[in-house]
């Protein structure tokens, strides 16, 4: 047996030029992965965009900035009210630039869920069956 975590957050996705506007994401973590996190956004029944997260780069965007590459995540505060800033960069568009968008998730919302993820595998437990998967990829070719 996988245990697996699934949680859905309304959040706030900022995209190029616009105004923050409501969107779900959908968060799941599964035993057999255990060092990524799966986010699905979606809106009106349609994914927007589905992106593997590291786990641990995850709950370390809650403390502080991480990332230099296609996701950056860091805490926000105002006031009371304390966010985690998803800053995830696209494709290119034909002006050398690139997408980017920004996702605001309610930073206590995203402690939970991966406390939740902590009690199927504790942060360091984490094993990936190295020898199953040479075994798959030797036998595909």
């Amino acid at each position: 047996m996988n245990p697996v975590v699934h949680r859905t957050l309304v959040v706030q996705l900022r995209a190029d030029g616009t105004g923050r506007c409501p969107v779900l994401a959908h968060l799941s973590y599964g035993a057999d992965d255990p060092f990524a996190v799966t986010a699905v956004f979606g809106h009106d029944g349609h994914v927007l965009a589905r992106w593997r997260l590291d786990r641990t780069m995850l709950a370390d965007g809650l403390t502080g900035p991480v990332g230099v590459g296609d996701v950056r995540l860091r805490p926000v505060a105002t006031g009371m009210w304390r966010e985690l800033r998803m800053d995830f960069l696209g494709d290119a568009r034909p002006d050398g630039s690139r997408h980017h968008a920004v996702v605001f998730a309610w930073a206590p919302a995203v402690a939970a869920f991966l406390r939740e993820t902590h009690a199927v595998v504790a942060p360091g437990q984490e094993e990936v069956p190295v020898d199953t998967l040479l075994a798959q990829i030797l036998s595909a070719g």
